[in-house]
């Protein structure tokens, strides 16, 4: 259990409801994940804005909410209301610390580019343990955390995700861990304060250039 200054540090955020001492049960950007004393996070997504989902937290009880513009919650509502200026951006900081901070215990590889990153993903994995280091992998097949291969939605999982799975892979006992970074990805925060110790960027196309991702090749690049 955290307290919620607690899973605040490090961002700029206006407390404009409630207290910061407030008790914190879990991190949550799903609203169908809502419980009693969660913190809830309102993600602008492509369809559905979390931000909508804010009165519904209040009466599931959640002790604290995260959001980056106004919202309507109930007259008597005691619940924490946090707001920053990008819920994404607070996403990836509040995981980390929800996690424990496991990429602190990792050497994290970020692989990026238009195309080659998949193939030199699992070559750099292979290279490293062929000289005895233990590696995990997030990519857009899977994310391969010691026996276990968990098949991927996104080639850069959301952040909350990513912590997740750097906090198994810590677990695990890996030393390093291997991931594809998408400029999706990059776009959308899901790697925002990750402390990557390797950079690798394989070339550059024009693919990716369209209404749900880049809006043309300069912002691309």
């Amino acid at each position: 259990m955290f307290l919620c200054k607690e899973l605040l540090q490090g961002l700029a955020y206006e407390c404009v409801q409630g207290d910061t001492d407030r008790e914190i049960t879990q991190v949550v950007y799903d609203s169908r994940k809502i419980t009693e004393g969660c913190m809830f996070l309102c993600i602008c997504g492509y369809n559905v804005d979390g931000h909508s989902f804010a009165m519904e937290a209040a009466q599931k009880g959640a002790a604290a909410i995260v959001v980056q513009k106004e919202v309507e919650l109930p007259k008597d509502c005691s619940m924490t209301v946090i707001r920053v200026e990008d819920t994404r951006y607070a996403m990836a900081f509040i995981a980390a610390a929800y996690f424990g901070h496991p990429a602190d215990r990792l050497k994290v590889i970020g692989i990026t580019g238009t195309k080659g990153k998949t193939t030199t993903t699992y070559m750099v994995k292979s290279i490293l343990e062929e000289v005895g280091i233990k590696v995990g992998l997030i990519g857009t097949i899977e994310a391969i955390i010691g026996d276990k291969s968990i098949p991927a939605n996104n080639t850069t999982p959301e952040s909350y995700t990513i912590q997740k799975y750097f906090s198994e892979m810590v677990e695990e006992g890996c030393e390093c861990v291997v991931m594809e970074v998408s400029s999706q990805g990059l776009k959308l925060d899901r790697t925002a304060g990750i402390p990557f110790e390797i950079g690798i960027f394989t070339n550059l196309g024009e693919d990716h250039i369209g209404p749900n991702e880049h809006k043309d090749f300069n912002e691309y690049k």
